[in-house]
């Protein structure tokens, strides 16, 4: 007998029908062989951001991408209440240029997941994805997160709620590989019980957080695992990676359906276009003070103007100058502030615009 037969004969004989609702697959079944997904980070991947990735990725065009968009991580408990909700809701801003485009929410509440879930969809969005991954301590702390991997039993509840409220848009689950070892071998079937249309599985534990590089090993076991469910559901590798060729070669090292890209986009609008190899210095600065703009105009009513700085600190590198611009945009407050000091420093540097670096 095969290993892979060996695996489905387990999978057969272990697993526990659970009832949590219809398997909706939508866009997921849609996507091509090997698809590129953008990551949710908290202050990183906001409408700004993803407006900009949108446009000099060119997405939705030949050699363009990503495939498939992502939200910030939203808190569903604060959704379901009329306090928080007005406090949450620029998180849900979008442009049709995205599609199609997945909100993230968390919770280990199912009346939360429910209500929010019901909201994404009313606000268009094209699927909803329940996070499982995130380790920060406070997220885990209210059983969210990474901290659902400490609670299976609430699983198929969540997930149950979550397709109540989403109705006829697939429901997603990124998680990582256990909270302080290897939990492939239960925490996989787990979710494939609940029928989700896809499983991002992150290849660290909750306890290494993010110091350690990735497991594509365990990655690659837990599609051998979905694989064996004979189930449609889309399984998708998440860690470490640079760049859309690295992805799909992952893809097809790996066994899984796709991979998605995380800290690699950081002060990289271009990285999923795959026809785009260098940029000029010109052009980095150019889309640095666009992607300002769109921040100040859609954001600056509800988020720091700091959280550009991250995004600064990647933009402004690589290049010969950079490191004295980093430091005076670092210190900057505004848009003004951050505009001057580029004309200053292109009026001293003017030859070095035209200078390409690799992106």
């Amino acid at each position: 007998m095969t290993f892979l037969n060996q695996l489905k004969k387990l999978f057969k004989t272990t697993s526990t029908p659970v009832n949590t609702g219809p398997f909706v697959m939508g866009f997921w079944d849609t996507l091509p062989k090997n698809f590129v997904i953008m990551a949710p980070m908290a202050d990183v991947t906001d409408c700004a951001y993803r407006e900009i990735i949108a446009k000099y990725s060119r997405h939705g065009e030949p050699g363009g991408g990503p495939d498939v968009f992502y939200t910030e991580f939203v808190a569903s408990d604060g959704l379901n209440n009329d306090i928080g909700r007005p406090k949450l809701m620029h998180n849900f801003k979008y442009t049709e240029n995205e599609r199609p485009i997945v909100a993230q929410i968390f919770s280990n509440k199912p009346a939360s997941i429910e209500y929010a879930a019901r909201l994404c969809r009313e606000l268009g969005f094209d699927g909803i994805d329940l996070n499982m991954g995130c380790p920060e301590r406070n997220i885990c702390r209210q059983g969210a997160g990474c901290g659902m991997i400490k609670t299976p039993e609430l699983l198929p509840e969540i997930i149950a709620a979550a397709k109540r409220g989403a109705g006829d848009i697939p429901v997603a689950v990124k998680t990582r590989a256990g909270w302080s070892q290897n939990e492939i071998e239960t925490w996989i079937p787990a979710i494939l019980e609940c029928d989700v249309a896809a499983i991002i599985l992150h290849g660290r534990t909750r306890q290494v957080m993010s110091r350690i590089p990735a497991n594509w090993d365990w990655i690659q076991r837990a599609g051998e695992i979905v694989r064996a469910s004979g189930k449609p559901t889309k399984f998708i590798g998440n860690g470490d990676i640079q760049s859309v060729a690295q992805a799909k070669e992952y893809c097809r090292k790996y066994g899984t359906d796709g991979v998605m890209i995380a800290r690699a986009i950081f002060g990289n609008p271009w990285l999923f276009d795959t026809e785009k190899t260098e940029v000029s210095v010109r052009e980095k600065l150019d889309v640095m003070l666009e992607h300002t703009r769109i921040f100040i105009r859609e954001l600056s009513d509800h988020k720091n103007f700091a959280v550009m700085k991250k995004h600064y600190k990647a933009y402004i590198s690589g290049f010969d100058g950079a490191k004295e611009l980093r430091v005076k945009l670092m210190e900057s407050n505004s848009y003004e502030e951050i505009e001057q000091h580029v004309k200053e420093w292109i009026a001293q540097y003017p030859e070095r615009l035209n200078v390409m670096i690799p992106c």
